[in-house]
């Protein structure tokens, strides 16, 4: 946990095994799952997941789209698609930080009191992970700042390299 905001916990871990009422899921398009995180969320979750997904028509780059948990210790899942990393001029931090944004607005919808997120478009999408901890965490920020829900906000991260980056995104942001 964290002093800077209470609202903002960084976890590592397994993100298909939190009990949270929803988990983010870093989908690609087709939302008919993928590799990493997408892959196993996929797998934890059962083929109904998969049949849910295929009723949505897919979603584009910087939105997002819920479906039930299933099999997931999790009420829902919010699929969204961050961008591909092309040099950073391709307009994808508003792409990121929309990711962020429209799953907080689907999460409040449903009245989500805790949503943990992964580390989105930092795997095979190349995002360098320091500008993403930055964008993931000013978006969170901000969106609870003037929201009372969700309550709490996860970070799920990988590896403690990964958390390491959000607990200084965290104090960078309190001006620590």
């Amino acid at each position: 946990m964290n002093e800077i905001d209470p609202r903002i916990r960084v976890h590592v871990g397994d993100i298909t095994k939190l009990a949270a009422d929803a988990i983010v899921n870093a989908a690609n398009t087709s939302l008919l799952g993928g590799g990493g995180v997408d892959g196993a969320i996929h797998r934890a979750a059962g083929p109904e997941l998969l049949a849910e997904c295929r009723t949505l028509n897919g979603c584009k780059v910087g939105d997002a789209k819920l479906t039930k948990g299933y099999r997931l210790p999790a009420r829902y899942v919010i699929h969204t698609v961050g961008p591909v990393w092309q040099g950073g001029g391709k307009g994808e931090a508003e792409l990121l930080a929309s990711c962020y944004r429209r799953s907080l607005e689907l999460a409040a919808a449903k009245d989500c009191r805790t949503v943990a997120f992964p580390a989105i478009s930092t795997g095979v999408y190349r995002y360098p992970k320091d500008q993403a901890t930055q964008i993931a965490v000013g978006t969170v920020s901000a969106f609870i700042s003037h929201d009372a829900v969700p309550e709490t906000v996860i970070f799920c991260c990988f590896d403690q390299q990964t958390a390491e980056l959000y607990q200084q995104a965290l104090l960078r942001l309190a001006g620590a």
